[in-house]
């Protein structure tokens, strides 16, 4: 694992670390993982939790913590989960949506952005200034990135 990554993962666990004897509950797996970018289902939780905590001591400590992360994990990088989060603000199925969905479709798929970046991605996902963002244009700019 790089160590930049490494560094990452240290981070976020010592922040649920709170009495540092280098362990996690695990019911708080779950929410250490998506603080790192991965989206797992509460199943993919249980079923991560009895693997590595077979005999239900209630603890992960960091190596075992690390092996879960560097497992391949559901992320919200590729094109189903975005056209997902999608759907959801699109209701009526035009095939676009305003900026402010664009916020919503956003921070629900993990992406938090400052007003700034907001103002730059929408300035590139809607050319034409007409406060909406069309799917394809959407789709094509979150791709690239």
């Amino acid at each position: 694992m790089p160590s930049d990554r490494n560094a990452e993962f240290k981070e976020a666990f010592q922040l649920f670390d709170k009495d540092g004897d280098g362990c996690i509950t695990t019911k708080e797996l779950g929410t250490v993982m998506r603080a790192l970018g991965k989206s797992p289902t509460e199943a993919e939780v249980k079923k991560i939790v009895s693997e590595v905590d077979p005999d239900g001591r209630g603890f992960i400590n960091f190596p075992e913590f690390c092996g879960i992360m560097g497992r391949e994990m559901r992320e919200f990088d590729n094109e189903a989960d975005l056209k997902a989060a999608w759907k959801v603000f699109d209701k009526d199925g035009k095939g676009s949506i305003s900026v402010a969905e664009l916020r919503h479709v956003l921070s629900s798929i993990g992406e938090k952005l400052s007003p700034e970046e907001l103002a730059d991605l929408t300035k590139e996902a809607d050319p034409d200034t007409t406060g909406r963002i069309q799917y394809d244009s959407f789709i094509k700019l979150m791709m690239s990135k």
